[in-house]
């Protein structure tokens, strides 16, 4: 297989972008490095584009090594003939490989393998090729026997065995099998039915439901899959059998014999409920799951990479505030830089609701610190602890505002080693009342500390493939923190480790440099740094940032590799280093005018000078600042305040194969299913109109305060 071509034709691209992208990911190239220092190698491929390229690359050399030790083992077997290795070399899935392989496998003992022990096969052969003229039992008696362990006692016995050799040939045939699963994948359906009818649960819908394999939505199979799992509801797939069984006939009844007839009906309908149904059925359920695992691991990725995207708030004290009854809420003081202040516990909710003592010390933390924003988490307690926030609001002359903050992952990171490594002589409150404030002052350096799965913007997350799952995020994460870089003398070992190149000993051995020797002032030190060589150094110097370094060009995304045609540039265009920091560069790309002529002169690529130039404009921008800023809000809304036919501003929380979840400031997020997103056009998948983050208008079309159900439209 020439996988270059296989991938090129999959993706739309070029064989020669395949080829340049192979090369550069097998010398050691990252898809972020790959993706924005190597375009004109690549051709300008996206890192999205990049990361699919990988995946397919990884499957099909997994298949090609397959495939090798498949056509080992036949070999030795001394079965491989020419066209069957052409069948396997030609194979596109592992499917198919193992299909093919099946006859060959070393079984364990089954039916027929104790047939073929007893001497049998050649009764089997005589029935399946239909050439004899003779009645069957007449045939069998050739084949009686009485040796220890070979015992066919009787005609019926030798029959019998016969037949499960035949049924276990048929079974092991790749063209039938291949059929059989696509015509059930076609025309079958997945039927679930309820264990017991009387027992409530949220998988109600599935107790009595069926719908075509080819129409199976991911998150219905996704649902099915845990009702059954929990034991709420049985599953089966629902094969058009009549079909297949005049199929599998049509192949094996090539004679119209009425000996063997009879018996190869027998056997062929023995063969498919016994041998084949059961495994095709699991074959195909697994793929359906995967499917839809690669589908629901696509959402919340593009989910986790929209709240990672959120731009910081910068500039604020802000007020950490975890909210909790018995315990009381936990409060952490963090200063513009992250720097944790003050912590301190007050207790407004049930039981203690000590609402005055509270409120006074929450404004004396508000006039000693100069805090003009609180960050509260929106667990437990928290619309009472909101209340408390609103009316203290109103009656403090500062000027305060909050916001409610998804704390998702907040107590997993409060209580990870990461956490107790980082706030020692904190409790677990403390920590998160700390991380709820930090999330909000910058999400994507906070939220990198956390397990992305536990980050809440999924769905079924715990019941999927959670390699498959982590690998996925774990790119998301990688894009995100790269596109963004990173301050290298203030990032934490967390948020360095996702950088290009950066291992989590390299992440720890840059900390503990800059510990040990104070502030990088150059992007030549890293190369200083423990286990950090010139590979590593390649991969990750242009996504880390030095502020008031020795050279200007430390504070941009321009790759050192480039700093000579960079500076050379500036010189011919009339300008220097110190330019960049003085923002004295924009307008730069209009003297730019012939990019072809000056990427010429320069000695690199046009990609490359272009890059450049925007970089030089405007130095290290913050690709975030695009995004929509969050909902602060100084003032508290009930559910029961919701009537029908309202319109509010709310941010997207989380984006699902059938719908959006918006906050709208009541505590309990409303639904806006994929049919009330717009009326502009057919909706795929909600993807398309929105993105978690989104600030969007909504109608309220419905509120169940019973059942706390929010059904709202952004259809106005």
């Amino acid at each position: 297989m020439d996988i270059a071509k296989v991938i090129a034709k999959e993706l739309g691209i070029k064989v020669s972008q395949v080829e340049a992208t192979i090369k550069l990911i097998d010398e050691g190239s990252t898809i972020p490095f790959i993706a924005r220092y190597r375009k004109e190698v690549t051709g300008s491929l996206n890192d999205e584009i990049l990361r699919d390229l990988y995946d397919r690359l990884n499957y099909l050399r997994n298949l090609e090594e397959r495939k090798e030790t498949v056509i080992a083992s036949i070999t030795e077997q001394e079965k491989l003939t020419p066209e069957l290795e052409k069948q396997i070399r030609e194979a596109m899935t592992l499917v198919a490989v193992e299909d093919l392989y099946r006859p060959y496998k070393q079984k364990r003992r089954t039916r027929a393998t104790i047939a073929k022990e007893k001497g049998l096969e050649g009764l089997a052969n005589i029935i399946y090729l239909q050439m004899t003229n003779n009645p069957i039992e007449e045939e069998a008696k050739a084949y009686l026997s009485e040796k220890e362990g070979k015992e066919v006692p009787t005609v019926e016995d030798a029959i019998n065995g016969a037949l499960d050799i035949i049924a276990e040939n048929i079974a092991d045939e790749a063209e039938y099998r291949t059929y059989i699963r696509n015509i059930t994948v076609k025309e079958g359906k997945i039927i679930s039915t309820a264990k017991d009818s009387e027992v409530s649960s949220v998988y109600e819908m599935y107790y009595d439901f069926e719908e075509p394999i080819s129409k199976a939505a991911g998150y219905r199979v996704l649902a099915i899959n845990r009702g059954e799992k929990e034991k709420f509801i049985t599953v089966k797939i629902e094969a058009p059998e009549d079909r297949i069984l005049n199929y599998l006939e049509k192949k094996v009844i090539v004679k119209d014999n009425p000996y063997t007839t009879p018996l190869l009906q027998r056997v062929i309908e023995d063969s498919y409920k016994r041998l084949i149904a059961g495994a095709i059925e699991r074959e195909i359920r697994s793929d359906l799951t995967e499917k839809a695992e690669d589908g629901a691991i696509t959402v919340f990725g593009k989910n986790l990479k929209q709240l990672l995207m959120q731009p910081p708030i910068s500039g604020h004290v802000v007020l950490g505030w975890d909210p909790a009854f018995r315990t009381g809420c936990k409060l952490a003081v963090v200063d513009a830089t992250g720097k944790v202040l003050d912590t301190i516990v007050i207790y407004p909710t049930e039981p203690q609701k000590k609402i005055a003592e509270s409120k006074k010390i929450v404004h004396n933390l508000i006039r000693k610190y100069g805090i003009t924003l609180i960050s509260v988490g929106n667990g437990t307690a928290s619309r009472e602890s909101e209340q408390v926030i609103v009316e203290l609001l109103k009656e403090i002359p500062e000027k305060v505002q909050y916001i409610i903050v998804n704390e998702a992952g907040a107590s997993v990171y409060s209580a990870s080693k990461l956490a107790t490594e980082e706030f020692p002589n904190f409790d677990v409150g403390q920590r998160s009342a700390a991380s709820i404030a930090r999330r909000l002052q910058d999400p994507l350096a906070e939220l990198v500390k956390i397990d992305p799965k536990s980050i809440g913007v999924g769905q079924y997350q715990h019941d999927m493939n959670q390699k498959k799952l982590g690998e996925a995020l774990t790119g998301v994460v990688e894009d995100c923190v790269n596109k963004v870089g990173v301050d290298l003398n203030t990032a934490s070992a967390s948020l360095l480790e996702y950088v290009s190149g950066v291992s989590k000993p390299i992440a720890k051995n840059i900390v503990a440099y800059r510990e040990e020797n104070g502030k990088f002032t150059n992007r030549k030190q890293l190369l200083k740094v423990a286990k950090l060589g010139p590979k590593a150094f390649e991969q990750c110097a242009g996504f880390m940032r030095i502020m008031d370094g020795d050279n200007p060009l430390d504070f941009t995304s321009v790759h050192p590799e480039s700093y000579e045609a960079a500076t050379n540039l500036l010189k011919k265009l009339g300008y220097s280093l110190s330019d960049i920091t003085s923002q004295g560069l924009v307008g730069l790309s209009l003297l730019a005018k012939d990019r072809k002529k000056l990427a010429s002169e320069l000695e690199i690529g046009e990609l490359t000078l272009d890059d450049i130039i925007k970089e030089l404009e405007k130095p290290a921008r913050d690709p975030r600042e695009d995004m929509p800023a969050p909902i602060l809000r100084t003032d508290v809304m009930e559910m029961e305040d919701l009537q029908e036919g309202m319109v509010l501003k709310g941010t997207v929380r989380n984006v699902i194969d059938f719908g959006a979840f918006v906050d709208i400031g009541v505590h309990q997020d409303g639904l806006v299913h994929i049919s009330q997103l717009t009326n502009q056009k057919f909706v795929k998948h909600p993807l398309e109109v929105v993105s978690v983050g989104d600030i969007v208008e909504v109608k309220v079309l419905s509120v169940d305060i019973k059942r706390k159900r929010i059904q709202l439209s952004m259809i106005l």
